[in-house]
């Protein structure tokens, strides 16, 4: 250590907010660069590259086949697709001296298609499955929390080419699969969840999100089966269309200054007869949604009245449309449209589009705006008073809510993503064209899956997930070394004896963190805890009795062992 290029910090980086960022950074593994950009310094990469070690083995060992394509890309293949668009302002685009538009790669499915395209031609070369580990880029508009949502980030994408649906199948499956492989043997907490797809497109889609406190993924799991999914995934279950004879006829109702729904509760409480809570009204909330290369279309989302519009679920359900809120300017040139009295007759009068939850279906009645001041509708009834343009899965989920699957009802948790795996189908051949010659001599388009692995990511996770109050903690599988050994003791025969025990360790096959540093036995140990690895030994005291002390990083237990027996006893402990 007194030749290893790290620096240690006693107090947290003023920028950092979760622990795995304030750790890394104090513990010497990485150092911010700019704004969502790091440094890996020798320690930090030493974990990276063993992370970056075990997604390796589990690629290999499903027939994956390494290859490295630029981060530097033609705009041309992302046209194709859309996407040069639809990423909108997260992409990373620039221009070469020559005018030529570039980009810094966010993800590979162009690219990894038009190479395919170009190499094979039959169905005899298929299938395939390709995979990088590889520099990524996305113009976070907020990166925070260090490594857990970073401007520059380190991915595994890969990429498979099949036949037909039976074999994206198989390999998404074998994908899957490797993916818990991979999790577990870094011992990561994680749960498989059901995903969108979102600009990536296709069919299925599955996050892998390591289960944690400071995670930006809300995730729910029912509490009696095994359904999970990103809560912009979750669909509600729809209720039954009611019968619409017999309904009371709808009024408009004189409400005076009831803005807000719990406003018009109080009024409708004290007013009408019953017993009405905010599930009984309609709420309207008025955004605007834009296309890809489109113009701005006001639409209304009406969830009902005890749930709010959550903006995510929002964003997933039209992407990759934008969404945003409609401003005062908006409501200024539309003013049919009056600020807490909205209707869904106003807004259709209007040529709006009027998209509503699916839990209001035919025959359920509602308290909503009347479309003027101090006014609104009481009874009025989906399915024959208003009709619905569509629906739309907007609502915020809430724990207690009933599970999707009809089994137990929801519990929330936050989650960090790891790892996405997709179901592509044939978006990208389609946009490339991409065809086979099949083995009847007909083409045939592959159908193709993406699966993303956050390798940079999985560092940040780890932290996360096993540090204590004092430091880091990596499992052996990561850590960047074996054995923090520590040498307490300013006798000579005792520095000497532990330079001798540095080299027995090595040659038994341990990497040593050899603590050569004329320090204080007290920085010396807080240096150990902060740095985190598996096994801490101590040559200190002890050592004239003829003894040293090995600690456990993970359980906090001390033991001492002969130095007669020192290897034997440190590899026990470092091996099980």
């Amino acid at each position: 250590m007194s030749t290893l290029f790290l620096r240690t910090l006693r107090d947290d980086p003023a920028d950092a907010e979760v622990p795995s960022h304030k750790l890394l950074v104090r513990a010497g593994y990485v150092r911010r660069s700019s704004p969502g950009v790091y440094e890996w310094l020798p320690l930090g990469l030493k974990v990276f590259r063993n992370v970056e070690r075990i997604v390796r083995d589990e690629m290999d060992a499903i027939g994956a086949q390494e290859i490295l394509l630029p981060a530097l890309l033609p705009r041309e293949p992302y046209e194709a697709t859309g996407r040069w668009t639809e990423y909108g302002p997260t992409l990373f685009r620039m221009r070469d001296r020559k005018g030529a538009d570039m980009l810094l790669g966010p993800t590979h499915e162009e690219m990894f298609t038009r190479l395919v395209k170009g190499e094979y031609s039959s169905y005899k070369d298929l299938p395939v499955t390709l995979y990088q580990v590889q520099t990524k880029y996305r113009d976070e508009e907020r990166p925070r929390a260090g490594l857990l949502r970073g401007r520059e980030f380190v991915m595994k994408d890969s990429y498979s080419f099949d036949l037909d649906d039976a074999g994206l199948q198989a390999s998404y499956d074998d994908h899957r699969a490797a993916y818990q492989r991979i999790f577990e043997r870094l011992g990561i907490t994680y749960v498989i969840v059901a995903a969108t797809a979102g600009a990536m497109g296709g069919s299925r889609s599955e996050e892998f999100l390591a289960v944690c406190d400071v995670g930006e993924d809300t995730f729910v799991r029912s509490t009696e089966s095994d359904y999970a999914a990103n809560v912009e995934a979750v669909e509600t279950p729809v209720p039954e269309d009611r019968p619409l004879d017999g309904l009371p006829a709808a009024t408009v109702r004189e409400t005076g200054d009831t803005p807000t729904i719990e406003t018009l509760v109080e009024w409708a409480n004290r007013t009408l007869e019953g017993d009405y809570t905010a599930a009984d009204t309609l709420k309207n909330v008025m955004v605007k949604i834009r296309r890809p290369g489109g113009e701005w279309q006001i639409t209304a989302v009406a969830v009902p009245g005890d749930r709010e519009v959550d903006m995510k679920r929002l964003e997933a359900a039209v992407e990759p449309a934008e969404v945003d809120l409609l401003e005062d300017s908006d409501f200024a040139a539309n003013p049919s449209l009056v600020k807490g009295y909205i209707g869904p007759k106003a807004v259709q009068a209007a040529g709006f589009t009027y998209l509503v939850d699916p839990r209001v279906v035919t025959g359920t009645r509602w308290i909503t705006g009347a479309d003027e001041q101090g006014k609104h509708y009481v009874d009025l009834v989906c399915g024959r008073d208003f009709t619905p343009d569509g629906v739309i899965e907007a609502a915020q989920v809430r724990a207690g809510d009933p599970s999707p699957d009809g089994r137990g009802v929801l519990e929330t948790a936050k989650g960090i993503e790891i790892g996405h795996i997709f179901q592509l189908g044939r978006k990208y051949t389609d946009a490339f064209s991409f065809d086979v010659l099949g083995e009847n001599g007909k083409p045939v388009r592959p159908t193709m899956g993406s699966y993303g692995l956050g390798v940079s990511r999985a560092v940040a996770v780890l932290a996360e997930q096993m540090h204590d109050e004092v430091g880091l903690r990596w499992p052996r599988e990561v850590a960047p070394y074996d054995v923090h050994l520590v040498v307490a003791n300013k006798d000579e025969q005792a520095v000497l004896g532990a330079e001798q025990l540095a080299e027995q360790l090595d040659v038994a096959g341990l990497s040593v963190l050899f603590d050569d540093r004329k320090a204080s036995p007290g920085v010396k140990f807080k240096d150990a805890e902060l740095l985190g690895m598996p096994v801490v030994v101590v040559v200190g005291r002890g050592w004239a009795d003829g003894t040293i002390e090995i600690r456990d990083r993970f359980t906090g237990s001390a033991e001492t062992a002969p130095i007669a027996d020192a290897v034997q006893a440190v590899t026990t402990a470092v091996r099980g």
